[in-house]
């Protein structure tokens, strides 16, 4: 409507002036000076009233242009006394500027409350142009790590510790990598990861940094009080019994010398209760040798192989074992061609192992059966699995079986799984237990690879 209305006027304006013209021309054509003279001063005064017409429309239109071009859209333009066209206007800038005012509102809330989380963020995170240097943005959690104050460039860092520098900004960590970082004369285990993006010409680097430090020595903590807590209790088990009966046989070595009469040394007594000794310091060397066990394995010789040999090898060990039980041994291998890269010593060593667990675990079912089977998981990583349809393993136990030594067997040493475990973690990979106590358990070797 507006649009028409301008248009009108426009033409009313044209139309006037062809009207006036013509009567100038016609005027001056027969000769009427005075009159063709007062047509074209009234054509000047509608032409220079038309100029200010558009002139005033323009003028309207330039002025809003400037405040966007300097992006003042807090302007309020006062429609009223206006002519229609330029109310109209008047009133579409007016929904324009409050439009953007509002989408300026909600990114700037949004702003500051992504600000506020990365502040609150125990995670330290740098934003900087690669060719200046300059910090687009950084948290406090950053600085705090490095016992840096506010910087507006890298090149301070650089200043002020290079090697912390050549560290986090001139290496690339696509994936988090665990770095020692030299602070204040103080090694700090931190995790680098980093990201390179665009914006229009300009490329930034995006630096995040995870100080470990206090988590690894937490974590070490209480793995070393788990660990002690259990050596203790095994060690005490052994030592308690030993020297109660060594003082016992040492009272009755003293009682017979100083009374040789009255008190007869009994050899078998005394040869009883050395072997009892001795039996239970061969226990405790075992627990000893064992616990080295755990501390051999920090390599592997990986090949590859072909996960049907490591079948076959396998059966042909265990089936001995299962001659006199009613136990059933099964390998399910759909793609006879799947190989994978490990150290097949150490593989088969943790398969035995849970192949013997599962065994157990079905020693009192009447239909005991034992399935190992490998495949592919969904996102393309390759498992391992044992399954049985034993007893089951309770939550409470669950939370325990990873422990060094514990086991609820009775001639059990409680390193079977912890060595497991410490194996797949060097090939990259997990365990993962299902179970379900009457139903059975499902032991997974899941790896990184692909």
């Amino acid at each position: 409507m507006t649009f028409k209305t301008y248009h009108t006027s426009i033409l009313l304006r044209v139309l006037i002036l062809v009207l006036l013209l013509g009567t100038a021309i016609i005027c001056f054509f027969k000769r009427w000076y005075l009159a063709g003279s007062f047509s074209l001063l009234v054509v000047i005064i509608v032409v220079y009233e038309f100029f200010r017409f558009l002139s005033k429309r323009f003028e309207v239109i330039d002025d809003f242009f400037e405040s966007v071009k300097y992006k003042d859209f807090s302007r309020l333009y006062l429609a009223e006394n206006k002519t229609k066209d330029i109310r109209r206007f008047y009133e579409g800038f007016n929904t324009v500027n409050e439009v953007v005012r509002e989408i300026n509102s909600e990114k700037e809330t949004q702003h500051l409350y992504l600000q506020k989380i990365l502040e609150l963020v125990d995670i330290g995170i740098l934003a900087y142009e690669i060719e200046s240097g300059k910090v687009l943005w950084s948290n406090e959690s950053f600085q705090n790590t490095l016992d840096f104050p506010s910087f507006k460039n890298i090149n301070f860092v650089s200043s002020r510790n290079p090697k912390v520098y050549e560290l986090i900004f001139d290496k690339f960590y696509p994936k988090s990598t665990a770095v020692t970082l030299i602070v204040q004369k103080e090694n700090i285990k931190v995790l680098l990861s980093n990201s390179i993006f665009k914006v229009e010409e300009k490329t930034f680097k995006l630096v995040v940094i995870h100080n470990i430090e206090e988590t690894l020595n937490k974590t070490e903590s209480d793995a070393w009080k788990k660990l002690l807590s259990v050596m203790t209790h095994e060690i005490m088990n052994s030592i308690a019994p030993i020297s109660s009966l060594a003082n016992t046989l040492k009272f009755q070595v003293q009682m017979h010398r100083e009374h040789p009469a009255a008190n007869q040394l009994d050899i078998e007594d005394l040869d009883t209760g050395l072997s009892s000794i001795e039996k239970r310091s061969e226990g405790l060397l075992k627990f000893a040798k064992t616990y080295r066990s755990l501390n051999k394995v920090t390599s592997l010789n990986l090949e590859k192989v072909l996960v049907k040999e490591l079948f076959d090898d396998l059966e042909y060990l265990m089936k001995p074992q299962l001659k006199d039980k009613n136990i059933g041994l099964a390998f399910y291998l759909p793609n006879k061609e799947l190989g994978i890269e490990i150290d097949s010593y150490l593989m088969e060593q943790v398969l035995i192992n849970l192949i013997l667990n599962a065994i157990e675990a079905g020693t009192e079912m009447e239909h005991s059966k034992v399935q190992v089977s490998a495949g592919k998981k969904t996102d393309g990583r390759l498992f391992i699995r044992v399954a049985d349809n034993g007893t089951g393993i309770s939550e409470e136990i669950m939370e325990e079986i990873f422990i060094p030594f514990f086991t609820t067997k009775k001639n059990g040493s409680g390193i079977g799984l912890s060595l497991s475990k410490q194996i797949m973690m060097l090939h990259g990979g997990k365990i993962q237990i299902e179970s379900e106590l009457g139903t059975g358990t499902k032991v997974s070797l899941v790896f990184a690879q692909l």
